[in-house]
């Protein structure tokens, strides 16, 4: 059984992965109670941090049910580094997560996420320092390498273990790659079965549905897996990869009634976290997610996005639950 640290994950954990303005604390809390067994906070500027940025202190909010989480932080300077590991732990998570993954081009401009992986040298510097700095376990996220000839992930997972972190996960894509193209998991196959590898190694990419997910279980060993894009507004798939794993079943569609229910506690519990203005601007994102395979959604997204209150949104929620329910799922 995988564990970060101490932290027992259960026989093949499914995790939650970091996405910015995804996975706050109200998503996250559905997440679990849908089937999730670890999450992980949004990333987190480590310069916000030890600033005291409310914006980002904000994102290191968690409540009891989220547990087990980590706190995922980024950022290109070492010492500051360092300095917000310590103050996210003071915040109690599990565990600390250090984000050399993220493609995005104003992180990597900065010299953030993925763009450690041009500086191997100070990435596993960056690592040891912050493992020294604070007493919750470390883990790393990162990607396969910086672009097609520079997939040195293998030796980079030996570093990162040598330097004592408590578990890795791999993105199956390299930076330049961002999100395009299919994933490759064959590097992360090597690093799980290199025989120097003790720590956990979790795999990340293009897992959509339970036999994916098995697929890559069974091909490549991994101790667990991360689903990020294909959980958003969709948080059932945690319980249906689970009912595969478990029974090779294949699980209905949530119904029309789960769909409005799970929308109107997101919404419920953002409000308070976020604020009624920037709750109803965030989960325009998620509608067409959490609605998806309904027929005729289109006209339904067009007036939940342009509704002038929550009043309104959740009257439509009404509404749409009434006119719909009958309605077949794709």
């Amino acid at each position: 059984m995988p564990k970060i640290g101490n932290i027992e994950l259960g026989d093949f954990p499914l995790i939650l992965a970091p996405m910015e303005e995804v996975t706050d604390s109200p998503f996250r809390v559905i997440c679990k109670q849908i089937g999730a067994d670890v999450v992980v906070t949004e990333f987190i500027a480590a310069e916000g941090l030890i600033r005291e940025a409310e914006k980002s202190h904000k994102k290191m909010r968690f409540k009891p049910e989220e547990r087990p989480i980590g706190i995922q932080i980024f950022g290109a300077n070492v010492e500051a580094m360092m300095k917000a590991a310590e103050v996210a732990e003071a915040a109690g998570p599990d565990y600390i997560d250090l984000n050399f993954g993220c493609p995005v081009r104003k992180i990597v401009m900065k010299g953030g996420g993925a763009a450690l992986l041009q500086d191997i040298p100070k990435l596993i510097h960056m690592t040891e320092s912050v493992v020294k700095s604070t007493r919750l376990p470390v883990t790393v996220k990162t990607r396969l390498g910086w672009d097609e000839t520079h997939k040195e992930i293998v030796e980079i997972a030996e570093r990162l273990q040598d330097v004592g972190i408590s578990g890795l996960a791999i993105h199956g894509r390299t930076r330049a790659q961002l999100y395009g193209g299919e994933a490759d998991w064959t590097l992360i196959g090597e690093v799980k079965n290199n025989p120097y590898m003790k720590i956990p190694i979790f795999g990340n990419g293009d897992i959509v549905n339970g036999p994916k997910a098995e697929e890559m279980k069974n091909r490549f060993g991994v101790d667990g897996i991360l689903i990020g894009r294909a959980a958003t507004g969709n948080p059932w798939i945690f319980r249906e990869i689970k009912a595969w794993l478990a029974d090779h079943v294949i699980l209905p569609p949530p119904t029309i009634s789960e769909r409005v229910a799970v929308v109107r506690q997101h919404l419920e519990m953002s409000i308070p976290y976020k604020g009624e203005r920037r709750t109803m601007f965030e989960m325009r994102k998620q509608y067409a997610g959490y609605f998806r395979g309904i027929p005729n959604f289109k006209a339904w997204r067009l007036q939940l996005v342009t509704a002038p209150t929550m009043e309104d949104v959740y009257e439509l929620l009404v509404k749409f639950e009434q006119d719909t329910m009958l309605a077949p799922v794709e």
